[in-house]
Formats: C-alpha cells, sequence, structure tokens
C-alpha cells in the first residue's frame, strides 16, 4: 500500500512540487532584489540585510524538502511559515513607516506565498486554509489598519491556496480510483489465467468420484458428495464466480435456475456458462471452458 501510495502522488504531485521548488527560488531572488532597490529607505538596514541572508539560506537548504509531500514534513512545514510570518512582522521594523503606510512591499513579498502552497500541496484545502489565515493575520499586524490593498491580497492567496489544495484532494481520489480499478483489471487478468490453465482433468476426476461414490454407497456416498460440491464450486470459480451456489440448491439437483444471476443483463452479450451454472448439482455435471462463450442478447 506504501509503495502504490508513492507511484500515485509521483504521478499527480511531482510537477506540481518541481513548480513549488522553482517559485520558491524565484521568489526569494525576487524579494533579495526589491530589497536591494529600497536599500536606502530601510530605516534598519542591518536587520533587513540578517533576513534576507536567512531567507536565501533557509530556501537553498530547504530545497529537498519540497520535492514531494514525504520529504515535506509537518515541522518543516511549520519552520517555512515561521521564516514567512516573521519577515512579514519584521518590516514595521525595517522598513520606512511611510513606505509601509503607501503599500510598500513586505520583506519576504511573494515568497510568502510558496510557504501557503506548501501547506495546500500537502495537507489540501483544510491546511492551506489555516496558512492563508495565519498569513492573513501578520499582513493585518504590519499594516496597523486592514486597507483595501491588503485585504485583497490575503484575499487572493486565501481564495487561491484552498483551490489548490482542493484540486490537489480531487487528484489523489481520482489516482485512487484508478488504481483500485486497475488492481481489479489485474486480478480478473489473473483469474482468467489461472481458469485456463487449471486442467479439465480435475473437473473430471472430481466428477468420477461423485459418480463413483454414489454407486458404492455408504461412507463413499458421502465423499462423493462432497466431490460433487467441489466440482460445482470449482467450475464457478473457473468461469468468474458470477452465481453463487448454495448447498441446498446442490442437493436438490437440476431445476429452476437462481434468481440470482439467471436472467443476465440485456445489454450485452450473455455468457453460456453463466446461463447452464444454475442447472449444476449433485446428478448433473457440467463440463465448461475456461474463456468465456459468449451468445449475442435474445
Amino acid at each position: 500500500m506504501a509503495g502504490r501510495e508513492r507511484v500515485l502522488r509521483m504521478s499527480v504531485e511531482l510537477p506540481l512540487w518541481r513548480a513549488l521548488a522553482g517559485y520558491r527560488v524565484l521568489t526569494a531572488l525576487y524579494a533579495v532584489g526589491l530589497g536591494v532597490t529600497a536599500f536606502g529607505h530601510f530605516v534598519r538596514p542591518w536587520a533587513a540585510v540578517a533576513y534576507y541572508a536567512v531567507l536565501v539560506v533557509w530556501t537553498a537548504v530547504t530545497l529537498p524538502r519540497v520535492t514531494g509531500a514525504e520529504r515535506c514534513t509537518r515541522r518543516f512545514l511549520a519552520a517555512d511559515l515561521t521564516v514567512a510570518v516573521t519577515g512579514i512582522l519584521l518590516t514595521p521594523f525595517t522598513d520606512d513607516p511611510a513606505r509601509i503606510t503607501g503599500g510598500g512591499p513586505t520583506l519576504p513579498s511573494i515568497w510568502t506565498a510558496g510557504a501557503v502552497l506548501a501547506f495546500a500541496l500537502k495537507g489540501g484545502w483544510r491546511w492551506a486554509a489555516i496558512a492563508s489565515t495565519a498569513v492573513a493575520a501578520a499582513n493585518l499586524i504590519e499594516r496597523g489598519a486592514p486597507t483595501r490593498d491588503t485585504v485583497h491580497n490575503v484575499i487572493l492567496v486565501w481564495l487561491a491556496s484552498i483551490a489548490i489544495g482542493y484540486v490537489v484532494e480531487v487528484a489523489r481520489a481520482s489516482e485512487r480510483t484508478l488504481a483500485r480499478a486497475l488492481e481489479i483489471e489485474a486480478a480478473t487478468r489473473e483469474r482468467e489465467r489461472l481458469a485456463r490453465d487449471i486442467h479439465d482433468g480435475v473437473l473430471q476426476v472430481l466428477a468420477m468420484v461423485q459418480r463413483r461414490g454414489a454407486v458404492i454407497g455408504g461412507e463413499a456416498a458421502e465423499l462423493g458428495r462432497l466431490a460433487g460440491e467441489q466440482e460445482v464450486a470449482l467450475r464457478m470459480l473457473v468461469s468468474g464466480g458470477l452465481l453463487p451456489v448454495s448447498r441446498t440448491a446442490l442437493e436438490a439437483g437440476p431445476g429452476t435456475p437462481c434468481d440470482d444471476g439467471a436472467v443476465p443483463p440485456d445489454d450485452g452479450p450473455l455468457d453460456l456458462r453463466a446461463l447452464l451454472a444454475p442447472y449444476a448439482g449433485a446428478r448433473v455435471s457440467l463440463a465448461e471452458p475456461g474463456a468465456p462463450v459468449p451468445l449475442p442478447p435474445a
């Protein structure tokens, strides 16, 4: 199960994780570029330089963490979000208040969205909502008052992260459904292969034991009856297990087909084996091929 889950995540999420890794690198460089252009406006440039150094080192060191869901642990997500929120809250301490009031960017700028997207890819829309709410609260604290631009950016990040998280959850569910369908198909093929490999002699021997036991009588009759039950059960297994065979039906012998499956669907070819299987009983043996015998619908 773990191996299949790894395959599913690789097939669905690998491009998203790669895109996130590239986004983190580019936005880190972008944030540093903004800091360089605004260096003369910083009231405490040493704090801004220290934060940008931490941001660049953190982004470079944690690149392997954003290559897949398994490596992106909860501790990493918490630390990553802490780096983003810390940068937002440090902005009033390092930048000119006039620039902040005028809508200037925070220290991490759009790098913060990468931390939120990591939550979305890892845990879906619920985790994304929690992370985006934390970032929204930090932005409101940094601005001091909810301005129109701040609210617009907060809502944009909040909706985008939740939407991406929801898409990831839907993609995972679709992959699991597809994997289950492939497993069922593989099991069906294996059953058909085994059905072709089972020699008809096994069924014939069981039928012969059944007939000889009925002739000899006594304990041999009971052995013959058990052999007949196993013969019918094996034939049903070979034919795909389309119809359940009860003990009562076996002892009753040939008669009316059971209600569970005697009438196949009318929207496709009929399998002659499924039509004849209900008539098999203790005194009636049915020899059938391992492959289906299709009949056109009436």
